[in-house]
């Protein structure tokens, strides 16, 4: 490779940029050039990208003699990104480059956001080089003739890959890496796959996932390269006075502000969208001199004005960016230099990736900035200091048997030029996600598609296939037509644009937020303050407001969970609080807090678990604190509670957060030393889940995205999408049907799986458990609420009090904890 015609004029042509490869990149090249597939691995800012695109160019100019000559070459790369912004910002670095070097090349993009027009030209002639979504992939191979356009493909890159893996559109990569391997298998050709990826702890999985039963000649690239992250924590003048509780942080806005000013650029990251919006408005009303240099990007933003934000921040004319997970991946933003979080990430890699937004360059510090929303989670903040230094970057867990993503990946071969079933099912084989996949499922799958199972086989609608032989296809037009628009993983709420009744669109709202709006109410949107009038063929109309109160929306999502990892050196933290040996400062700051909560409870010790038994005027209390994340608090609170009513009968309301979880009821609560230990036991955990978890009630919330990604549930023709309502009735009915009369079918299994699996966290649920069996069981009595019970008890108040309410009795409890 050293001595190729290819890597010479690439060598010489970053040369005269000044720049010189990475170590990394030129193994990347001697990879790709050997004709391997494998996986990149390297920190944010170091040129991944150019690490593989580079590798396809040097072996274009190495078996091309006339490579700056202009020729009909057909597509040549396919580079899939999980988001549109990261399409844009690569297909404009890598046509300069292609410009510069003097290759020919077209790069063109297909997502969602792509006009017809350009989608008609691509099928005409293809670019070399096309930037393109999971989704948009899988539309591709819906088009008769696909293999015509793919044929002349030669690699694939997944981009981003760390962020795909563990989903349904992951999946949806997988499936279509199978096909277009088959199709260069016809062509007598192999397929180079490669994925980039840059924090993920389970690397080598990544890559079997990736490659799937190719995974046996596959290499790993790894950049020996340390990436440095500055850390540094917003504090509170006077902990004591600062709220214990609460999740928006913006009572330290004052102390954002000096951090904005030193800094050319700046992303403010919040975790959810409402509090982006919040956050835009409390730094403008903090400081009006930043109308005109601070902007909002998040994914409810009209498309127009995220494109906008983003050539902004390349071309450094905003001063600031308020904005959530919409700006988390690799766009290379160079004039950003601060990152500020506000909250806890609540995971390492997705802290790691947006640290990474600033300093995104080789040899650059990235430094980002922690606000906290609330006292304690300094020690989330200390946390992931300690994290980073030891690399404990949370794993990514892979789905297997998606049999919902499998069924609309075989209609979309259907509704093309239809499929051989014996090819495919090799095909599908061959996937990570599919390997367990036996012939009996493969077959009930095919018959599901044909006939419509045991239970819908009356109805015309779903006998979707027709079957000659091995041979399926789809012939009904209507049926072909409903599947092409709805191709994709990402169910969320029906949303309903929003635009100015004058003209002009605002951006996307759910329609379970606005549906709860009269006319005349206000809400913020995009930045704006705006007036509701009516909702018109499923668009919201507003006007300009200047009115002072306004309804900031709550979507979808909600907050993210703890992951494992952070958990774990939380109580790592906690243990260090107690021997009062800790270097950081957070630790430090947080002494009086600990002081109070050690003199009220106790502090628990990383191999201990706390629980405090608090009387108050709403009754008795029992807090637990296992520090594992509110989705496995949700569930351990639920069979917690089982468990103690099957000894003695008893009632409870539930209450969570991240770092425990509360009990309530009306009358004392049967937990002590005595028998504390039996109530966190592992047998008969399965059973005991079954029936203290609605179990039924939460597959069905799954079994509604099931159904719509399986095709069972129609969302509607684009401008008249079907309600929440409606959709969610349609499911539920199907998912009796199968319950009464088809108990057996896939989708319902899948169903439960995913509800165990994914919303219980069964797994983690069992290692919690495990853990502490081996610890000791520390119970207190304090007689009022402890710094480490305040949160959950504010948490348990919201669901049931309005803001204002909720904030004076917030106030209520803290003076009286102060007095005390």
């Amino acid at each position: 490779m050293q001595k190729s015609k290819g890597s010479k004029v690439v060598k010489d042509w970053l040369a005269n940029k000044g720049l010189k490869p990475f170590a990394f990149q030129e193994q990347a090249w001697e990879q790709y050039l050997a004709g391997h597939s494998g996986l990149v691995n390297a920190p944010t800012g170091f040129g991944k990208t150019y690490s593989l695109f580079l590798a396809v160019v040097i072996q274009w100019i190495n078996e091309q003699p006339k490579y700056q000559t202009k020729m009909k070459n057909g597509l040549q790369m396919m580079w899939i990104t999980p988001l549109r912004a990261l399409a844009k910002d690569i297909a404009r670095a890598m046509q300069e480059a292609l410009l510069e070097l003097g290759i020919p090349w077209d790069v063109g993009i297909r997502s969602g956001d792509t006009p017809t027009s350009v989608r008609a030209q691509q099928k005409k002639q293809m670019p070399e080089i096309l930037l393109i979504t999971p989704e948009s992939v899988h539309i591709l191979l819906a088009q008769k003739e696909h293999a015509n356009v793919l044929k002349s493909l030669r690699a694939v890159i997944v981009d981003e890959w760390h962020e795909l893996l563990g989903s349904k559109r992951g999946v949806m990569v997988e499936l279509g890496l199978s096909r277009l391997k088959g199709i260069a298998a016809e062509q007598g050709r192999k397929l180079q796959t490669w994925g980039i990826s840059a924090t993920i702890g389970n690397l080598d999985e990544a890559l079997e996932v990736l490659l799937g039963k190719d995974t046996w000649s596959g290499v790993t690239v790894r950049a020996a390269l340390d990436k440095k992250v500055a850390l540094y924590s917003i504090l509170p003048d006077e902990i004591e006075k600062y709220p214990w509780a609460g999740h928006l942080g913006i009572r330290l806005v004052h102390k954002a502000l000096p951090v904005i000013n030193d800094s050319n650029t700046t992303l403010l990251f919040t975790n959810t969208r409402s509090q982006s919006e919040i956050w835009y408005h409390g730094l403008l009303r903090e400081e009006p001199d930043l109308a005109g240099i601070i902007a909002l990007h998040h994914g409810s933003v009209d498309s127009e004005l995220r494109i906008w934000v983003e050539e902004a921040l390349h071309t450094g004319t905003l001063k600031v960016v308020v904005c959530t997970s919409s700006l988390d991946l690799g766009v290379d933003f160079r004039p950003v230099d601060t990152v500020i979080q506000v909250g806890s990430p609540k995971g390492v890699a997705r802290f790691l990736q947006r640290a990474g937004r600033s300093g995104h360059q080789p040899d650059a510090v990235s430094n980002i900035w922690f606000l906290p929303t609330h006292s304690l989670e300094l020690v989330e903040a200390a946390a992931l200091k300690t994290a980073m230094k030891q690399s404990l970057i949370e794993s990514r867990i892979p789905v297997v048997l998606a049999y919902d993503v499998l069924l609309q990946y075989l209609m979309t071969l259907a509704v093309s030029n239809g499929f051989h079933g014996p090819t495919i099912w090799e095909e599908v084989k061959g996937t990570f996600c599919f390997r367990e996949l036996t012939e009996d499922d493969w077959q009930w799958l095919l018959s599901f598609l044909t006939t419509g199972g045991e239970a819908l086989h009356a109805y015309d609608e779903f006998k979707k296939l027709e079957r000659d032989g091995d041979f399926y296809t789809c012939t009904n037009r209507k049926i072909a037509m409903r599947h092409r628009l709805h191709i994709g993983t990402i169910v969320s709420d029906a949303m309903l644009k929003v635009k100015f009744i004058s003209g002009g669109y605002v951006g996307v709202i759910e329609e379970s937020f606005i549906s709860r709006l009269q006319a005349g109410d206000a809400f913020s949107l995009g930045g704006r303050n705006l007036e509701f009038i009516m909702i018109k063929d499923m668009t919201v109309l507003v006007r300009k407001t200047s009115a002072k109160k306004v309804i900031v929306p709550s979507w979808g999502g909600g907050r993210m969970p703890l992951s494992a990892n952070l958990g774990k050196m939380l109580r790592h933290k906690f243990q260090e609080a107690i021997a009062g040996n800790s270097e950081d400062i957070e630790i430090q700051v947080l002494k009086p807090l600990f002081d109070l909560q050690q003199q009220l409870s106790h502090i628990p010790g990383e191999n201990e678990l706390l629980m405090e038994k608090i009387q108050t005027r709403d009754g008795y209390h029992l807090f637990v604190y296992p520090f594992e994340g509110r989705l496995v608090h949700e569930v351990m609170a639920t069979l917690l509670a089982w468990r103690i009513s099957q000894q003695h009968p008893i009632t409870f309301s539930i209450a969570m957060n991240d770092y425990g979880f509360e009990l309530l009821s009306d009358q004392p609560i049967p937990i002590d030393d005595a028998n504390a230990a039996g109530f966190f036991t592992l047998d008969n955990l399965n059973i005991d889940l079954q029936s203290s978890v609605n179990a039924t009630e939460m597959a069905r919330r799954k079994f509604r995205d099931i159904s719509v990604i399986a095709g069972l549930v129609f969302t509607g023709y684009p401008g008249k999408s079907k309600t929440n309502r409606h959709l969610q009735a349609g499911a539920s009915l199907i998912f009796n049907v199968f319950r009464d009369f088809d108990p057996y079918n896939l989708l319902l299994r899948q169903a439960y799986n995913e509800a165990f699996f994914y919303q219980m966290e069964e797994a983690r649920l069992r290692e919690m458990l495990e853990r502490i069996n081996a610890s000791k069981i520390v119970i207190t009595e304090p007689v009022r609420l402890t710094p480490f019970c305040f949160p959950i008890k504010v948490d348990s108040l919201r669901e049931s009090l309005t803001s204002e309410k909720l904030e004076d009795r917030i106030k209520k409890m803290q003076l009286q904890l102060e007095a005390d």
